[in-house]
């Protein structure tokens, strides 16, 4: 089953990347993620803490938001503003919305027992919410700072790439696994088999990046001012470090021996993720290298001086890319 959202030209226009996760919807991504035994390497270890962590009324919101299933908006709408804030507004969601939201979920999958009742029982709902935010407090919280920091990372590598490539371009590549562009239609298969069609007219579409969903996409239809997709983050965050360090940086760096031994194993690292990244600046090095901004820095400097990255400067930024000399180095066997 596949999601169209069709686009006019004044659609490709507003269509922007956010410079922030939203704290409902990746709230979301993470309790199905927690759910699911896949990404054991990237999310084990979290997985493992969380369960650890995690007290009885956690129940009430795993039984809402299940994986492959749909889930009541109230609880993963793309709200913007800080956890705190957004979290504060789902105590107080209409009773008429929570009905509309736990019928709609009802009419594609069994709601559990105890919910039917949630709209007309404010004790019950306020429970539900002790629960929504107590999922938070174990399963983002303590990462959303570095989740943050990499949001900013992640709109600066998606705006140079529609710069190079075009809308189509960004918006063709931002999910391959599940968003395909039909211009003037984007295709998205969802996991919980969504059927139907959304006409932009003229919003343009938010596109807002994920650390934890990992493979599927989420559209948001009824965010103001522009409906909302999720994306995969292409500057992961690793749950299981306060370092962000891609699952492919680790494989750059031991996967190419001759590399590593000539330039060490960081600094192949650091030249390969500016040949994937073309024009990075150092914070976004940092974060795809798994490096601090000082190394980061320290390390496209030498490899500058070597003739294999030149380093132009937008404003206060030091945008990073492969000289010829380094493109042949990196295509030698």
């Amino acid at each position: 089953m596949v999601y169209r959202i069709h686009f006019t030209v004044d659609d490709l226009a507003r269509t922007r990347v956010s410079p922030c996760s939203l704290p409902l919807m990746e709230l979301g991504a993470a309790v199905r993620t927690l759910q699911q035994p896949s990404h054991a390497v990237r999310f084990g270890a979290w997985r493992r803490r969380a369960l650890a962590d995690l007290r009885p009324e956690a129940r009430m919101v795993l039984d809402l938001i299940r994986t492959r299933r749909w889930a009541p908006d109230f609880l993963t709408c793309a709200e913007s503003g800080s956890p705190e804030e957004v979290l504060e507004r789902v105590r107080a969601t209409p009773r008429a919305r929570i009905r509309g939201d736990l019928e709609h979920v009802a009419a594609g999958w069994p709601l559990p027992p105890w919910a039917k009742g949630l709209a007309d029982d404010r004790d019950l709902f306020q429970r539900l919410c002790d629960s929504l935010e107590h999922m938070y407090s174990v399963l983002l919280s303590p990462h959303w700072a570095q989740i943050t920091s990499n949001a900013t990372a992640e709109v600066g590598m998606r705006t140079r790439q529609a710069l190079t490539g075009g809308m189509e371009h960004l918006l063709s590549s931002a999910n391959p696994h599940c968003v395909r562009w039909n211009a003037p239609v984007l295709e998205v298969s969802m996991p919980s088999g969504l059927d139907g069609d959304l006409l932009l007219e003229g919003r343009g579409l938010l596109l807002v990046p994920s650390y934890f969903g990992l493979r599927w996409s989420a559209v948001c239809t009824a965010s103001a001012p522009q409906p909302v997709l999720t994306y995969p983050a292409h500057t992961p965050w690793d749950a299981r470090s306060p370092i962000t360090r891609p699952p492919h940086a680790e494989h750059h760096a031991t996967g190419s021996p001759a590399l590593s031994a000539l330039l060490g194993h960081t600094r192949a690292a650091v030249l390969i993720n500016i040949a994937g990244h073309p024009g990075c600046s150092t914070k976004e090095l940092a974060l795809l290298a798994g490096v601090t901004p000082p190394t980061a820095s320290e390390h496209a400097t030498t490899l500058r001086q070597a003739g294999l990255v030149q380093t132009a400067r937008h404003r206060n930024t030091a945008l990073h890319t492969l000289t010829a000399l380094g493109t042949a180095l990196l295509n030698s066997p």
